[in-house]
C-alpha cells in the first residue's frame, strides 16, 4: 500500500486546491525556501490521519488551520484534506483499488471524516489503519527531529513502534477499549448496588409507615364502631328517659 496522491485545499498556507501526484516514484522531494508551507504538507497527512492536538499543527485550537487570510485574498471557511492511498495489493481487505481518507473542520468548530466519500467516525479510519503503520502517530510519518525522538524514547514508547510494525497494536486496542467497557460495566454495579442500597432504605422506611396508616385505619375503623355503639346506648336511655317523663306526666295532669 502506497501514498498515490494528497488533495489540499484551505489547509494553513494552501489557499488553493492543490494535488499533490507521487505516483509509482520510490522518492519524492519537496523543496523550497524556508517559510513556503513544505511542513505544512507533512502537517497535513498527519492531520487528515487523525491528529488532535492543535499544538502539534503549531495552533492553539484545531479551527487555527483553516487559511486566515491576506490583505489581498479572503480567509476561508473550511480546510480539507484528502489522502489517497494505492491498495491494488489489497492490503486493507473489503477495499478497493483506491482508498480516499477526507477530513474537514469549519471555522465555526464543527468537523468531520469521510471514507471514499462517505462520512465515518475518526473511529473507523484508525481501525482501518491499524497494523498499517499508518496514523497521527505511527511510524510511516516521521517529521523532522522524530528520528531522534524515537532513538531517545523510553523502552515504553519503542514497545509501541514493534507493535505497530508486528501487527498486534489492533489487538492491544481492542484490549483497551474492553477494558475500558469492563471498568465502565463495575462503575454501574457499584452505583447500581448504591441505588439498591437506598432503596432498601426507602422500602423498610415505607415498610413501617405503611404499618402506622394500617394501625390508625384501624384504630379509626375501631373508634367509628365504639361511637357508634355509645350513641345507640344513649339514645336508648334518653327514649327510656323520655316515656319514663311522659307517665310522671300524665300522672301529674
Amino acid at each position: 500500500m502506497r501514498l498515490k496522491r494528497i488533495q489540499i485545499f484551505g489547509f494553513k498556507s494552501f489557499a488553493d486546491r492543490t494535488t499533490f501526484e507521487f505516483g509509482d516514484n520510490t522518492l519524492t522531494g519537496v523543496v523550497g525556501p524556508n517559510g513556503c508551507g513544505k511542513s505544512n504538507v507533512v502537517d497535513s497527512v498527519r492531520w487528515v490521519l487523525g491528529e488532535q492536538r492543535a499544538t502539534a499543527m503549531r495552533g492553539v485550537e484545531m479551527t487555527d488551520v483553516t487559511y486566515k487570510g491576506t490583505t489581498s485574498r479572503p480567509a476561508l471557511s473550511v480546510a480539507e484534506v484528502t489522502l489517497i492511498l494505492d491498495n491494488a495489493s489489497g492490503a486493507l481487505e473489503a477495499r478497493g483499488p483506491e482508498i480516499a481518507i477526507t477530513r474537514r473542520v469549519f471555522r465555526s468548530g464543527e468537523g468531520e471524516y469521510l471514507l471514499d466519500g462517505e462520512k465515518v467516525r475518526l473511529k473507523d479510519v484508525r481501525e482501518m489503519l491499524f497494523d498499517t503503520g499508518l496514523g497521527s502517530r505511527g511510524y510511516s510519518v516521521l517529521e523532522q527531529g522524530r528520528i531522534d525522538a524515537v532513538l531517545s524514547a523510553n523502552p515504553l514508547e519503542r514497545r509501541r513502534i514493534f507493535e505497530e510494525a508486528a501487527g498486534i497494536s489492533r489487538y492491544r486496542q481492542r484490549k483497551i477499549e474492553t477494558e475500558m467497557r469492563l471498568k465502565r460495566v463495575a462503575d454501574d454495579m457499584t452505583r447500581l448496588d448504591d441505588l439498591l442500597g437506598e432503596l432498601g432504605t426507602r422500602v423498610r422506611s415505607l415498610k413501617i409507615q405503611a404499618g402506622k396508616a394500617e394501625r390508625f385505619v384501624q384504630a379509626r375503623e375501631d373508634w367509628a364502631l365504639e361511637r357508634k355503639r355509645v350513641f345507640q346506648h344513649r339514645l336508648w336511655l334518653y327514649r327510656s328517659e323520655l316515656a319514663s317523663l311522659g307517665s310522671r306526666a300524665g300522672e301529674l295532669d
